[in-house]
């Protein structure tokens, strides 16, 4: 017997660091390296089957400008999960998850699911945050 559940998932993340790529990726298995910012917020589903489940993804990519910051609260609300993302070649980016981090646990669901996500790791070359900066902040967050 296939049941069906529903998964609110959030994309958290300073502007620029490619969480709607990420999305598009995982959605559509397409990339587009001229993607410009997100304007609020976006929505895209994706369903999957997991053993004899499906998973119906209801996935929010918000904006990352600090315009646009209030507005943030809106989507998580409610989520299941949620992942934060940074771009490798961005310290700044980095330092930013930590204040996400703070925002989901003080305003976020109780028992919300968090990811943390180096992207850009094809820039490897340009990198300011390495790979073992971002897995040893993970489980300490």
């Amino acid at each position: 017997m296939n049941t069906t559940t529903e998964v609110k998932l959030c994309l958290l993340g300073d502007s620029g660091v490619g969480k709607s790529s990420i999305l598009q990726r995982f959605v559509y298995n397409t990339f587009n390296p001229s993607a410009e910012s997100t304007i609020g917020a976006s929505f895209m589903m994706k369903n999957m089957v997991l053993h004899d489940r499906t998973l119906k993804f209801n996935i929010w990519d918000t904006a990352g400008q600090e315009r646009y910051r209030a507005l943030a609260p809106m989507y998580y609300r409610g989520a299941a999960a949620a992942i934060i993302v940074y771009d490798i070649t961005s310290q700044d980016s980095f330092a930013a998850v930590q204040s996400w981090v703070r925002e989901l646990q003080a305003h976020g669901e109780h028992n919300i699911a968090l990811g943390i996500a180096g992207n850009k790791c094809d820039l490897q070359d340009y990198g300011e945050v390495s790979y073992a900066t971002g897995e040893s902040y993970a489980p300490a967050n």
